[in-house]
């Protein structure tokens, strides 16, 4: 085996990491995960962390779990990788047939991809030529639009759909026109009124762009619920429901882009089922396959999808594909990952740990520097503040959210802060003991680091 500190050199020498500041990285020593099992992620040294944030919001029910690992194993013995350019498998079928049947009424077909921004690319891209090729062509319609603080991936058409500016400003050149509407965040409401007495009053600005453009609209694409990337910003009360409706009425798509909140995140299977909607399109990732294995699906109605039948010459083919596109290894262990939502009933087990996580959240209000603590399901989002009066920001240098966090892993936690907001999503499977222990661990360092 390799030296840990070999290993350290070798990282710096060679690698390129996402989303880091590698002159930071190459000061700092990495830390190095070699193994996992249930909730937790064991170093190169064999210390155990609570993994706070699900592997990056994708672990489900925990590491190495014996069913995942042998749907891996029992399909290797039969075929690794087919492509699913004119070909099919078993594994994709049932996934498929299985994927329909849990998603809202009305979304009866499944795309495969391999990542969130790959799956909302085809999104967009069905969303688009529906309205060149469909029953009913309106070929004006052309554009998308988006809610500022949206973040749907970083390819250049998720990009194009984004509102976060530290992460999308820099490429706005390669970006194609797209609308863009404010968003509610209540907590920094722009509007500066106060939930509930303000009607949800920023809905109207949402309306407006609605109307102004719905003739040259393919979409409105939006996160259900809850903003992920933004900092878990957590909707009103039938926010979403509420432009879900908008868009009806206007005569454009809604795509839900569930890559984040699916798979039980919320509460439900997927968000949208807390306000009992059915999008045009959606999209998943992430937690499809339990965190095993990279799997994307873009769900879709049958109208959306008769919209691409046609005779060869029509060209109604939607051109959009990916060589790992259905991947049985992956198809195989998604299965499983439903499997055991089943059988070990994790939805209604999960409302339990919910109720739990919301009483143990209620202590951090009291700490000098939380100015807001959000809760979608079991995800949260706790916003440090340099003034809790006055909502001030702390400056983006001093790092107090990146501080926060490395703290925590002295403590036994990794997690990863949006800025200077805390996430915690831990698996789904996590144990009230450990989900009490993280909750003690994020507590103390927030403490420590914001009241020096």
């Amino acid at each position: 085996m390799i030296h840990r500190e070999q290993l350290e050199k070798d990282d710096h020498q060679y690698l390129w990491h996402p989303f880091t500041q590698m002159q930071t990285w190459l000061q700092e020593q990495p830390l190095i995960i070699e193994r996992a099992e249930g909730s937790y992620l064991i170093d190169a040294d064999g210390r155990r962390y609570i993994d706070g944030v699900s592997s990056l919001w994708v672990n489900v029910h925990g590491h190495q779990r014996k069913e995942l690992n042998q749907a891996i194993t029992e399909q290797l013995q039969k075929v690794a990788h087919s492509t699913f350019l004119g070909l099919t498998h078993p594994a994709g079928i049932e996934l498929a047939k299985k994927l329909a049947h849990l998603a809202p009424t009305g979304l009866t077909r499944v795309f495969f991809s391999d990542t969130g921004a790959a799956a909302v690319e085809i999104a967009l891209k069905m969303a688009f030529q529906y309205w060149q090729q469909g029953s009913v062509q309106r070929p004006r319609k052309t554009k998308f639009l988006y809610l500022q603080n949206g973040y749907h991936g970083d390819t250049v058409g998720a990009m194009s759909v984004g509102g976060i500016e530290s992460f999308h400003e820099k490429y706005r050149p390669l970006l194609f026109p797209t609308v863009k509407a404010p968003s509610a965040y209540c907590y920094r409401c722009y509007l500066g009124k106060t939930y509930p007495s303000c009607a949800v009053a920023c809905l109207n600005d949402v309306e407006r762009a609605l109307t102004e453009h719905a003739d040259e609209l393919a979409a409105i694409i939006m996160e259900p619920v809850i903003q992920g990337a933004a900092g878990m910003i957590a909707f009103p009360p039938q926010y979403t429901r509420l432009i879900w409706e908008l868009a009806k009425r206007n005569d454009v798509l809604f795509i839900a882009d569930e890559v984040a909140t699916g798979f039980g995140r919320t509460g439900k299977m997927f968000a949208c089922e807390q306000e009992g909607i059915t999008p045009d399109l959606m999209t998943v990732g992430k937690g499809l396959t339990g965190g095993y294995l990279p799997l994307a699906a873009t769900f879709a109605t049958e109208d959306i999808f008769r919209a691409f039948l046609g005779r060869v010459g029509d060209g109604h083919t939607l051109y959009h594909g990916h060589t790992y596109t259905g991947n049985p290894l992956a198809c195989a262990v998604a299965l499983a990952n439903l499997q055991i939502f089943e059988n070990e009933q994790t939805l209604q087990q999960l409302e339990t740990k919910i109720h739990f996580l919301k009483e143990g959240l209620a202590r951090f209000w009291s700490l000098k520097h939380v100015g807001d603590v959000r809760q979608a399901g079991f995800i949260v989002g706790i916003e440090l503040v340099q003034d809790k009066t006055t909502k001030e920001p702390y400056q983006a240098g001093e790092l107090v959210g990146h501080r926060v966090i490395m703290d925590a892993r002295k403590r036994g936690v990794i997690i990863r802060p949006l800025s200077d907001v805390i996430v915690l999503m831990p698996p789904l499977s996590i144990s009230l003991d450990e989900l009490k222990a993280l909750l003690d661990a994020v507590y103390d360092s927030i403490k420590a680091i914001t009241e020096l």
